[in-house]
């Protein structure tokens, strides 16, 4: 099983929210028939058997293997992959971070983690069906300022570092060299509650 799949299409994205179907997928991270499945969700078999074929023909559902049973086959399917990812061509027409004017609004943030989900998500399939693993870098933290102004310094800071690091090791000129997007961002929190 795949660890992330994106779902480009709208008409998919639209089957894929029905919340019977999600029920279905997610009986679905392990092996199972239409059969098994109907009986774990409660559901008619022939109801589960359409929308199994409707997934499996959209690409999420694979066979696993067939099996004689009772004079007729079962085929046991399970989920494509573990995560489903809606890339953010499916509510078209998105949102470019090229395009946005502010480049400190939460719009120019949103849109660089749309664009980072498609782009990991795609790069995260091809390095599966490549049988590599796919190399990246995160951190998450949270920081707690005491002001505007040390928020500002905070960024500032932060800013001059990883520019002096990407001009530091960004290297045009080596023919095996591999280029990452380094995407830095930061967004208040809802604050958690004192014990």
């Amino acid at each position: 099983m795949s660890t992330v799949q994106v779902v480009h299409d709208p008409r998919h994205a639209a089957l894929l929210a029905a919340p019977v179907r999600q029920r279905i997928l997610e009986a679905l991270g392990e092996p199972g028939s239409a059969t098994t499945v109907a009986g774990t969700l409660g559901l008619s078999r022939q109801l589960v058997a359409y929308y199994v074929r409707q997934l499996e023909t959209q690409g999420y559902v694979e066979l696993v293997h067939e099996r004689p049973r009772r004079g007729c086959v079962e085929r046991i399917v399970r989920r494509k992959a573990e995560y489903l990812v809606a890339s953010p061509d499916v509510l078209a027409p998105g949102i470019d971070p090229a395009k946005v004017k502010d480049k400190f609004s939460g719009a120019y943030l949103i849109a660089l983690a749309l664009r980072m989900a498609r782009e990991v998500g795609e790069a995260q399939a091809l390095a599966e069906k490549k049988g590599v693993p796919l190399p990246t870098l995160s951190s998450d933290v949270e920081v707690r300022f005491r002001s505007p102004g040390d928020r500002h310094a905070f960024a500032e800071e932060l800013l001059d570092c990883v520019a002096r690091l990407a001009a530091k090791y960004n290297d045009d000129t080596h023919v095996d060299g591999r280029t990452y997007r380094v995407v830095v961002g930061a967004h208040p929190v809802k604050p958690k509650r004192k014990p």
